[in-house]
């Protein structure tokens, strides 16, 4: 019988690891090169998509912009610019041409001022980087602040009242916020100055205007989400043991409740990008909505196209960063990737 058992644990030690025993840290930097990949690819085809819709319009909108008096480009200048798009070849040819100098970093130069796209939108990025950054803080706060009060708050008005909250940040239109919250903390509490729109006030306030319709969307589904796992047995066990309502939130209802939560954060993105053209313009902010405004004005084809590629690249980079934060916080993901 030892003898046996001898052989076999010899035979376990020299039977060569599978890819499914790989430790975790290596599984987990396997999945994260794959999505990274796809990630990359994904913004190569959104390129090539856009490239080929803004090719599919009637005519040639960059020459059409060109041979517009109105823009004072002579002849020389004509040539140059055709020649640097690739104008005077196939659709295939100008779709690699551009796909290279994409590559390279080369996002071409604006038909409208006559700049380098690429220093347009580097120019404008930050301000709407500090802008989108801080809504999407504060969204969360608000969310978290609302989904733990409607798990802590007796039923009643009160709850109810918090519950229902969302539904009326998410029907109130953006420019509505921004007035309100200018004239009430602008004007007649003069909290911050408007002619200052960088400022750290008028930054929050802008922040927060673009935060509480997207706060909404988040709460929604936090709240669903603690309901659902407060409803779960193990929720009950932990009650039943005398823990404190606070205390039994914190462990056991938040981390549950987060995956459906990231998910929503990764699409309130598109909100915070979308939102901030009419934000930026009320607050008086020159950002990435400012810059897709003049280009829609003086249809800037370069301009336009580099500004939704950017659009693009910002989705794939939080939906990676999602799709990488989910194997850490449900170990079941990380089973399922093992057993894959």
């Amino acid at each position: 019988m030892s003898a046996t058992l001898s052989t076999a644990e010899s035979k376990e030690r020299l039977t060569p690891v599978r890819s499914g025993n790989r430790s975790p840290a290596r599984r987990y930097s396997t999945y994260a090169l794959r999505r990274v990949a796809e990630s990359v690819l994904v913004v190569l085809l959104a390129y090539v998509l856009v490239f080929l819709v803004l090719a599919a319009i009637p005519g040639d909108p960059v020459s059409s912009q060109l041979d517009n008096p109105q823009n004072g480009y002579n002849d020389e200048e004509k040539a140059q610019i055709r020649s640097f798009y690739g104008l005077d070849q196939p659709i295939l040819v100008q779709l690699a041409l551009a796909l290279g100098n994409f590559l390279r970093g080369d996002l071409g130069i604006s038909l409208s001022m006559s700049l380098p796209v690429g220093d347009l939108i580097g120019t404008a990025l930050p301000s709407t980087l500090v802008l989108a950054g801080t809504a999407l803080v504060l969204a969360l706060l608000i969310s978290l602040a609302l989904g733990y009060l409607s798990q802590r708050l007796p039923t009643g008005a009160a709850n109810t009242s918090v519950r229902f909250l969302p539904t009326v940040f998410l029907s109130t239109p953006n420019f509505l916020i921004g007035l309100i919250l200018i004239q009430v903390f602008a004007v007649q509490l003069r909290l911050f100055n408007v002619i200052d729109p960088n400022g750290l006030g008028s930054t929050l306030f802008a922040a927060l205007t673009l935060a509480i319709p997207v706060s909404a969307q988040i709460a929604q589904v936090f709240i669903t989400a603690l309901d659902e796992t407060a409803a779960q047995d193990y929720t009950e066990v932990a009650v039943s043991r005398g823990l404190r309502p606070g205390a039994v939130i914190l462990r056991h209802l938040i981390r549950p409740s987060l995956l459906p939560t990231v998910t929503v954060c990764g699409l309130a993105v598109g909100e915070l990008l979308g939102g901030s053209l009419i934000t930026e313009t009320i607050f008086g902010r020159n950002g990435i909505g400012t810059v897709v405004q003049k280009a829609v004005s003086a249809q800037d084809i370069p301009v336009l196209q580099a500004t939704v590629v950017f659009s693009a690249v910002v989705f794939v980079l939080v939906n990676l960063a999602i799709d990488l934060i989910y194997p850490l916080l449900d170990p079941r993901l990380r089973s399922k990737e093992k057993a894959a």
